[in-house]
């Protein structure tokens, strides 16, 4: 801040990085009594997450999507093999009505 307000020549100069200084500084004062007074606490402990790209995005609904659709493949394969087991005893019965003697009355 020294150096640069020493290197200051254009009118003004000096007066706007005492200004900017200034502000910078009730900032800092500002926010110190905010963080000793309670109201931050735990803000800087937090570890920030990065944002996520919409790239990230698009790949984790495509992943969600994947897991639904698998487990509807598994549904869907475990409902035909009910079907199928079905089909298989209605054959059974079927063979077996055609082989029975018929009942006298």
């Amino acid at each position: 801040m020294i150096a640069e307000y020493d290197a200051a020549t254009e009118p003004g100069a000096k007066g706007a990085l005492l200004r900017r200084e200034g502000l910078y500084s009730s900032h800092i004062i500002q926010w110190r009594r905010a963080r000793d007074a309670g109201a931050l606490a735990g803000v800087a402990d937090k570890p920030r997450r990065p944002a996520r790209s919409q790239a990230d995005r698009d790949a984790e609904r495509l992943r969600a999507e994947n897991e639904r659709l698998r487990a509807e493949l598994a549904r869907t394969k475990a409902a035909l093999d009910v079907v199928g087991k079905a089909h298989a005893l209605l054959g059974l019965i079927s063979e077996s009505a055609d082989t029975d003697p018929p009942s006298s009355r």
